[in-house]
């Protein structure tokens, strides 16, 4: 028995914009069958990075985190599939590039543990959270196939 349709939350880090792989990162999406519900090109400021990552405000890393995130435009994407935020966690690979399983986006596109190309939602929770943080109702689309 196959798992019900749901969602997960990505963002396309500073770095892999920067290094122009939004066109091949979001190839391997779609080659996962991934589905985008919705997408848009962006530029945090400083206190929207602050408000996203408020998660991780006493940790020490939270400034350089906050600094880098709204250095360079992202892109940002609600995906669907079945077992969607498993599966995108296992296609985006280890946070540090020198540990992710070859084939996923990481070991291809990122370069360190803070510049590491992508975000993937932890959680169906989460997915929610951070899809809503960036996307309206009005900017979700849902794609209908009549021969399905």
């Amino acid at each position: 028995m196959g798992y019900l349709k749901s969602v997960t939350f990505t963002m396309i880090k500073p770095d892999a914009v920067k290094k122009g792989h939004i066109g091949g990162i979001l190839d391997m999406i779609l080659q996962n069958d991934f589905k985008i519900l919705a997408m848009k090109w962006t530029q945090l400021s400083l206190k929207q990075a602050g408000d996203f990552y408020l998660i991780h405000k006493e940790r020490p890393f939270y400034q350089e985190l906050i600094n880098f995130m709204s250095s360079a435009p992202i892109v940002v994407a609600i995906l669907e599939k079945e077992n969607a935020v498993i599966d995108f966690r296992k296609l985006i690979g280890n946070t540090d590039p020198a540990k992710a399983d070859a084939g996923t986006i990481r070991k291809k596109f990122a370069s360190s543990i803070g510049e590491n190309a992508i975000h993937g939602s932890d959680s169906d929770e989460n997915a929610q959270i951070e899809s809503n943080f960036f996307f309206s109702s009005m900017e979700r689309f849902r794609i209908c196939n009549a021969h399905t």
